[in-house]
């Protein structure tokens, strides 16, 4: 008898909860990871550097396993529900992992769950990549927060530091010691290897001393650079958030972003794709491929804008506050429809992650739940003169700047600003 670890979004052996709750219930653990097609299908290039980082993190998960007497990690590649029934046949188990929030994740573990049901076995799922989940900050009438700093506020009574202590997974030994199934490589899943930005590994609590001051400067080195770690769960959040404690409170508000946007998709799954105010599908967008084109390939003339998004298209990563000035350019100067932008990141960004990229996209939009109001329209020269005054990202993404070669603006500021403002306004009444 043997129970599976089923990894996903937690890709680390320490201070995992699901992993230690399998190693903890007395049967030999055999870790599982499945490639999933359904998923992987929908990438538009085979040279996606996140499938190569997920590929190098289980690689680094089998060597650590094997260290501790495992015989490793048996990885799958094809459909979710298959897989599970092509294991189950061989070797039936029950199944732990860690809850995730996504809605398609939601109705992929409630299949998984009928078929080992239907094999006699138990889905164990635990809360690991979030503090507080789903229910558990509610408005006293029981409903989701839908506003930012009221959730803040609650998140922050219901706190203890105690919730941080972390689960010891990376002390235990309890593995199954069958051979394991071959790695698959890249290219048998039709992949190439490719390096991206991956940030940092670990907290430089140091970097973050004047956080709440220097975040907002693209040039400094002066955020986390952790996203990417904690969108696949090589970094624990609890680990992370006991360090936040001693550091800037914005930092650790940053994290409880995070988290009201994962509830906030929980709660209203339809916001992947809709507007979350229902009356801003009114707003009539432009869908011209062309205006599109200059803001993705960064030649909109506005230099802010191009080198934010000239530092997405090269490394996969971009300045939180340039992603917000280069989003706002295309709902608000552009008038493209948010769904757009928000695709385009999510198929550039390493650390894409759904909940997160919808919130902030309909923020901009002013489409959102605590969304910017419509008549916020950023300024991006302002917004260069006040980041970047010295001009040295800018000078770091566009080589051609200052010549010739460098594009005038695409469009008139106070023109785009006002049409903006009008065209929310009609479509509002």
């Amino acid at each position: 008898m043997i129970n599976y670890f089923w990894f996903r979004r937690d890709l680390r052996l320490e201070d995992n909860c699901g992993l230690y709750a399998a190693l903890e219930a007395g049967e030999k653990v055999r870790p599982i990871f499945i490639f999933d097609t359904k998923i992987l299908k929908k990438l538009t290039s085979k040279n996606d550097p996140r499938v190569s980082f997920i590929h190098q993190k289980i690689k680094e998960l089998d060597h650590q396993i094997k260290a501790k007497g495992g015989s490793g990690i048996w990885v799958y590649y094809g459909d979710v529900k298959e897989t599970w029934k092509e294991i189950l046949q061989s070797q039936t188990g029950d199944v732990y992992c860690n809850r995730d929030y996504e809605p398609a994740a939601i109705d992929r573990d409630h299949e998984v769950e009928q078929i080992l049901r239907s094999h006699g076995q138990n889905l164990h799922s635990f809360k690991d990549q979030v503090i507080f989940e789903e229910d558990e900050v509610l408005k006293k009438d029981g409903t989701p927060y839908t506003v930012y700093t009221p959730y803040r506020k609650a998140w922050e009574l219901k706190f203890s530091p105690e919730m941080l202590k972390p689960f010891p997974s990376d002390l235990k030994n309890n593995y199954d010691t069958s051979p394991s199934k071959a790695i698959p490589s890249l290219e048998e899943m039709g992949f190439e290897e490719k390096k991206a930005h991956e940030g940092n590994k670990n907290l430089n609590t140091q970097l973050l001393l004047n956080y709440s001051v220097d975040r907002d400067f693209p040039a400094l080195n002066a955020t986390s650079l952790l996203s990417v770690q904690l969108r696949f769960g090589a970094i624990s959040i609890r680990h992370l958030a006991k360090q936040a404690l001693n550091l800037d409170s914005t930092y650790l508000h940053e994290l409880i972003w995070r988290e009201f946007f994962m509830m906030i998709l929980y709660h209203f799954p339809h916001s992947a794709k809709q507007e979350f105010k229902e009356q801003y599908s009114r707003v009539p967008w432009r869908y011209d491929h062309e205006d599109f084109k200059r803001w993705c390939f960064g030649k909109t003339g506005y230099p802010l804008v191009d080198a934010g998004m000239r530092e997405l298209n090269e490394t996969g990563y971009m300045h939180n506050r340039v992603r917000m000035v280069t989003a706002s350019f295309l709902v608000k100067h552009l008038l493209i429809d948010w769904r757009w932008g928000e695709e385009y990141f999510a198929r550039k960004l390493m650390d894409y992650d759904m909940s997160a990229n919808v919130g902030n996209w309909q923020w901009a939009a002013g489409c959102g739940c605590d969304a910017a109001p419509y008549f916020r329209v950023f300024n991006p020269t302002a917004q260069k003169e006040r980041f970047d005054k010295q001009e040295e990202y800018i000078k770091k993404w566009i080589p051609e700047y200052n010549t010739m070669l460098y594009p005038e603006p695409m469009i008139d500021h106070k023109f785009a600003r006002e049409r903006a403002i009008e065209t929310y306004k009609k479509a509002l009444k």
